[in-house]
């Protein structure tokens, strides 16, 4: 009882500490799950219209690029410079699809599965499938519908299942390319639907027709003469702070910016020194009585060239001009060099000469996706049947593990090059070697494959020419000091209103006022310079980076300033605001001057400016670019406006003023067709709506974009 009245006094101390504990618990799970908030908001790639891109996903998507740039090309690798246009090719990829996707769920359009089947393999095959070189016949060069179907059925999840182990990751890897380019195709489609929708509700009338017609079906030649604007000097053109402004407020929507830096960027060339040059020149000198004298010239051409050893005969037709003048005139046996060149030191010999075939044409079975022992004996058995008249191109269709089975085997053609790189040593020896039709058996990575050669060309003249080629880069010395040097600058210029000054002192390259936004990939043109603008982003005015090594060059750059979202201001666009005004009312002063003298002839006008007669010939209203003269639309509507043999009045242009006559009319020998010009433009249209219909959903979004914070 005691105790119970103890708990009774305590009662609200006792509250309390429950509700602190609560509290604590209650607050602790809410901080958990913020974390994971806070992480997935730090996470978002872009949101656009509300719709969130996170990390992974965009990630996903570049890899899956990746891969497909990787099997297109051919390649394991893939260079910076191709990595950026892809991560920007999957945002707008994104970007579009979300805004596509909006504005089609509004209307109720999709593609259907049984759309989508018709597309990929029913009836009305799409374009992008029927393009693909894997599924076009090698002798007709049409599309083939069952080459389709067959790599459909090799494909299937249960095929995949069947093969060995070694075979399925192929298969697994082909299944993503189609599965990529399926999903491409409905985007497509789905795209195609709606500007072909909205298209429809647009179509040229008689008059349009008329006019589109009128452009072209007539055109005048032309005798002119132009004052440029140049001749008056811009000091002598007043022009006020209000004119200015008043023209800024005309074009205000065009100066529309995204979030910006300004930045001043001083570079410095990462450069071989002296020192570097002569070592290397020592190193290749080293060696060149070696060169001249051993029997194992490979070798030695592996061990100290930047470039392996071809061994493989080739015609002229392969070496540039230096390597094919030594060739041509050189005994077997002779050296050449060394020579500098475009920062590379040279030296050739001469190994060996023949006449042979510069190219042979091969056909093959190749065997692969069995043990050893039953590729084996499958290879004997084709051999005994192959010498008893059995067809070769049959048993290729039936036992060939390549796509070539389809055509026979057959390869096509190979120089002695293209057979090394493209399979191996021995597949090259062995057709280079071989009779016409004589039936060799080769092993390659591939698997195995029996050859046989069905034509050569004619023998000419081939050389097998050993080049040791040694680059001059920069020493780790000479890096090291270049690297030092700039660091130190840093360190003793930190005032960025002096840095200007200060870099072209020391002698470094200096770029000042220089705009970039968040998604600028490139510093000017300084290559794999995008880090350069993520730090940017990151400072603010004043701040001066460390050192970023991009591609050849060290970087250090300075934050000037800062420019928000919405429109550029005046301060930034007066001078080329200024510029045209002052071209506007040096085309007023000219034409008035010109105007008052009354003047007949165009000769007159050319002496009265400075200037001499020229000609120029078919301008219509539609000419887009005036041969000699450039952009003018002005000078083409008052050329289009004008009477035959009749002088102008002056025209004030983009560059200058001009005064024409028109001596001649030409007249297209066509009869306007109204149906076949309206069918014209609508064509047109439609082509100008499959760009401008999406583009206008992009720039009506609501799009953000932090990709500077991760790439």
């Amino acid at each position: 009882m005691a105790t119970l009245e103890k708990i009774r006094n305590r009662a609200g101390l006792l509250v309390l500490v429950v509700g602190v504990a609560l509290f604590a618990f209650i607050i602790g799970d809410f901080l958990n799950s913020g974390s994971t908030y806070f992480r997935q908001s730090q996470e978002r790639i872009a949101e656009i219209n509300g719709e969130v891109i996170h990390y992974q996903d965009y990630q996903q998507r570049i890899d899956e690029m990746t891969e497909m740039y990787k099997m297109q090309m051919g390649t394991t690798s893939v260079p910076e410079e191709s990595m950026v246009q892809l991560r920007q090719m999957v945002f707008n990829n994104m970007v579009e699809e979300i805004v596509l996707g909006e504005a089609t769920a509004e209307i109720g359009m999709t593609v259907s599965p049984d759309e989508l089947f018709d597309m990929v393999q029913g009836e009305n095959i799409s374009p992008l499938i029927q393009q693909m070189p894997m599924f076009t016949n090698p002798q007709t060069g049409q599309f083939d519908k069952a080459a389709l179907l067959n790599y459909l059925k090799a494909i299937d999840d249960e095929n995949i299942a069947s093969l060995p182990a070694d075979q399925q990751s192929q298969f697994i890897q082909a299944r993503n390319f189609w599965l990529f380019w399926e999903k491409n195709i409905k985007n497509q489609r789905l795209e195609q639907k709606y500007t072909s929708l909205l298209s429809k509700a647009i179509s040229a009338n008689k008059l349009d027709a008329q006019e589109s017609f009128n452009e072209t079906a007539e055109s005048s030649d032309i005798v002119y003469a132009m004052q440029s604007y140049s001749t008056i000097p811009d000091s002598t053109i007043a022009v006020s702070k209000s004119e200015i402004e008043k023209l800024y407020n005309q074009r205000k929507e065009s100066f529309k910016q995204k979030e910006a830096k300004v930045l001043t960027y001083v570079t410095l060339d990462i450069r071989p020194s002296q020192e570097d040059y002569d070592n290397v020149e020592k190193d290749i000198d080293a060696i060149k009585t070696e060169f001249s004298t051993t029997e194992n010239v490979a070798d030695l051409v592996n061990e100290n060239s930047d470039v392996p050893y071809v061994d493989a005969f080739l015609t002229d037709k392969s070496f540039d001009a230096e390597m094919k003048q030594f060739a041509t005139t050189a005994a077997i046996g002779d050296v050449y060099g060394p020579v500098f060149e475009s920062d590379r030191y040279r030296m050739f010999k001469l190994v060996a000469k023949t006449q042979a075939p510069d190219s042979v044409k091969v056909s093959h079975i190749m065997l692969a996706g069995r043990t050893e022992a039953e590729t084996e004996t499958l290879t004997d058995s084709l051999m005994t049947a192959l010498k008893g008249g059995a067809d070769f191109a049959e048993l290729a269709k039936k036992y060939s593990a390549d796509q070539a089975a389809e055509n026979g085997g057959e390869l096509g053609w190979f120089t002695e090059l293209t057979a090394l790189r493209g399979v191996n040593e021995d597949f090259k020896d062995a057709v280079f070697s071989a009779a016409l039709n004589e039936i060799k058996v080769v092993k390659s990575m591939y698997g195995t494959h029996l050859v046989k050669v069905t034509e050569k060309t004619k023998n000419v003249t081939k050389y097998k020419v050993a080049d040791i080629e040694m680059a001059v880069s920069p020493s780790s010395k000479t890096y090291s000091k270049l690297y030092n040097d700039l660091n130190q600058f840093i360190a003793n210029n930190q005032d960025i209103d002096k840095l200007d000054a200060a870099a072209k002192e020391a002698g470094y390259n200096v770029s000042t006022n220089q705009t970039v936004t968040a998604d600028n990939q490139m510093l000017g043109m300084i290559k794999n310079s995008r880090p350069v603008i993520r730090w940017a982003f990151q400072n603010d005015k004043g701040a001066i980076s460390e050192i970023f090594e991009c591609d050849d060059k060290f970087v250090i750059a300075a934050v000037e300033g800062s420019i928000s979202e919405g429109y550029r201001p005046l301060s930034m666009v007066s001078d080329a605001l200024k510029r045209e005004i002052i071209a506007q009312k040096k085309g007023d002063q000219i034409a008035s001057e010109l105007s008052a003298k009354n003047l007949t002839t165009v000769e007159a006008y050319a002496e009265a400016m400075g200037a001499h007669v020229d000609t120029v010939k078919f301008v219509n209203f539609g000419t887009r670019r005036i041969s000699g003269i450039g952009v003018e639309p002005k000078l083409n509507a008052a050329v289009a406006m004008a009477q035959v043999d009749q002088v102008s009045a002056p025209v004030k242009g983009n560059n200058g003023v001009y005064v024409f006559k028109v001596y001649a009319r030409n007249q297209e020998n066509k009869e306007f067709n109204e149906a076949e010009q309206v069918r014209t433009l609508d064509a047109s249209n439609t082509y100008r709506f499959a760009y401008q219909a999406i583009q206008s959903l992009i720039n009506d979004a609501d799009i953000e974009d932090n990709r500077i914070r991760f790439y």
